[in-house]
């Protein structure tokens, strides 16, 4: 079952000890939106592409335990992915895994208030977010 995951917990994941493309991947499903900037770390599977990609995608991360879904507001594209994501990986591979959405998308992670800290927005911290350009969001 697809779980939701907010932007503080992902950030922590991002931040810890773990191995990108190992221990998590963070999966990025939108489309031209995508060039406004994007998580660091995070594979862009288009959402128009998505479903011709997904038998490779989930080939290449069969392995990886915790997987991370989102999109721009992860109403639609991301929420959807997570789940043909985890449906079909379920059926091809019997193995332990964790399939989440971020709660209210790339467009609130990157918003999120980081407190305390100088850097005052997950968006302003290079660990967390690049490419970011203001004038998109």
């Amino acid at each position: 079952m697809v779980q939701g995951i907010i932007g503080s917990e992902l950030a922590k994941l991002i931040k810890s000890a773990k191995v990108p493309d190992k221990d998590y991947l963070i999966v990025d499903v939108r489309d031209e939106d995508w060039k406004g900037g994007n998580i660091k770390g995070s594979r862009n599977h288009p959402s128009q592409r998505f479903l011709l990609e997904l038998d490779d995608i989930i080939e290449q991360t069969k392995d990886v335990p915790v997987m991370i879904f989102h999109c721009a507001l992860s109403q639609e594209r991301g929420p959807k992915a997570a789940r043909i994501y985890e449906e079909t990986r379920n059926t091809l591979h019997d193995t332990n895994h964790t399939v989440y959405v971020l709660q209210g998308g790339f467009v609130q992670f990157g918003q999120s208030y980081k407190n305390p800290s100088p850097i005052r927005y997950f968006k302003d911290d290079p660990e967390l977010v690049e490419n970011w350009r203001e004038i998109i969001w």
